[in-house]
């Protein structure tokens, strides 16, 4: 019986030919020669090798070793790659120039995908806001007057934007807990995750000119998982009144893989509804296509699950996101990296951070390796996710993960 191919997949599987994601693998023969990469079934296929023999006009753009070429290339090429490669791995009369140019994911080395240009976080989940607004103001209204009516943010560190797999060193920095007269410098004692969802820019924009909600997927390539770590208590003592900075940009962690927005057209769904009406510039109540989507996330720490995160709540839509980005005229450029924010839905049990799950520690929960209040050295994180696809398929999003290691 002859060996059965890599293309031909389990029924079901998550990374089908209708996902195709994006990443940036070397192998062990050739370490220092990073490639493009589409993972398809457990196995990465060199996406420029691929091009090259079957004379795609496209071949010098898949042969660089970054994503951010294909991702300057705009829509157009965007959709003519991906066609191309759904081809490659589905037509049988591919196969013999197809299948020598696969390689099993579990002998590979996989890269952050993209050279990150600015990175911005948002704060886009009511549950979320909510939740903290009670946490740290239990005698006022929980979310801030603003909070409605404009996305949330904060510019952060894109240096410090890593891949999957690379150790988290426990951060330093002043604290100040309230009944303390002074502040001390010292290791995080509350390391914290945020379960989020990155945007990935690809097509830049001008100075002066806003990017509107009906161009989103003009300049939006896909998204990837992402985990935004967060000192919790650094962040109390020096967010007033100026917002986040040391206790954020020691690391964001993201996967390996970038999914292209063309395979989440099914996992499409509605936002919440809103309470009031928005300014013109936000206001989606009439796109003919939603802008949530639904992506459905596992929280794990040592490999327990501690919570599932449906991304279907989140209040703002990543398009809301990119226009309020953008409508002071702040530009675009390719490979800009925007988080959704922490991901949280309605049950305790839906919470994307520690300080939701444990509400600031009072609450700690139970894993086999012990109670958690916040992140221990030598905990493991891992967020993973999945969204609907078309056919009643799955759409795997791959995983992000970090190990933290003690301070230096």
């Amino acid at each position: 019986m002859p060996e059965q191919s890599p293309l031909d997949l389990t029924e079901g599987d998550p990374f089908g030919p209708h996902n195709l994601p994006y990443g940036v693998f070397t192998t062990a023969d050739e370490p220092g020669r990073r490639r493009l990469g589409v993972r398809i079934g457990d196995h990465v296929l060199d996406a420029g090798a691929a091009a090259h023999a079957l004379g795609s006009p496209y071949a010098a753009l898949l042969a660089r070793p970054s994503l951010n070429p294909l991702l300057a290339a705009g829509r157009t090429a965007w959709r003519d790659v991906r066609r191309a490669l759904t081809a490659w791995v589905t037509v049988p009369a591919h196969r013999s120039a197809i299948e020598p140019l696969l390689h099993p994911l579990a002998a590979v080395t996989l890269h952050l995908p993209y050279e990150v240009a600015d990175y911005v976080d948002f704060y886009a989940s009511e549950h979320h806001a909510t939740n903290v607004g009670r946490i740290f103001r239990p005698d006022g209204e929980p979310l801030t007057p603003n909070w409605k009516h404009l996305p949330i943010g904060y510019h952060g560190r894109s240096g410090t934007v890593v891949v999957s797999g690379t150790d988290i060193t426990r951060p330093s920095g002043q604290r100040k807990a309230p009944a303390d007269a002074t502040p001390t410098f010292g290791p995080s004692v509350k390391l914290d995750i945020e379960a989020e969802v990155g945007f990935l820019v690809g097509t830049p924009s001008d100075l002066g000119h806003p990017v509107p909600l009906a161009s989103f997927q003009d300049h939006v390539f896909g998204l990837t998982l992402l985990n935004d770590w967060s000192a919790r208590d650094i962040q109390a003592w020096e967010y007033v009144p100026l917002g986040p900075f040391l206790g954020k940009s020691f690391a964001t962690s993201v996967s390996a893989w970038v999914t292209p927005l063309e395979a989440l057209d099914a996992a499409r769904v509605a936002p919440p509804a809103r309470d009031f009406p928005l300014l013109p510039y936000l206001d989606d109540s009439a796109d003919e296509e939603p802008g949530g989507f639904d992506l459905h996330i596992t929280v794990r720490i040592n490999g327990e699950t501690v919570a599932e995160p449906p991304f279907s709540a989140m209040y703002w839509t990543a398009a809301q996101q990119l226009a309020h980005m953008t409508v002071n005229g702040a530009s675009l450029r390719t490979g800009d990296l925007y988080g959704s924010g922490t991901v949280s839905g309605p049950e305790v049990h839906q919470r994307g951070s520690l300080l939701e799950l444990t509400w600031n520690g009072q609450e700690p929960i139970e894993l086999s390796t012990g109670k958690r209040t916040f992140l221990e050295d030598g905990d493991e994180v891992t967020l993973t996710a999945w969204a609907p696809g078309p056919d009643g398929t799955k759409v795997g999003l791959g995983e992000v993960t970090g190990r933290i290691t003690p301070a230096r």
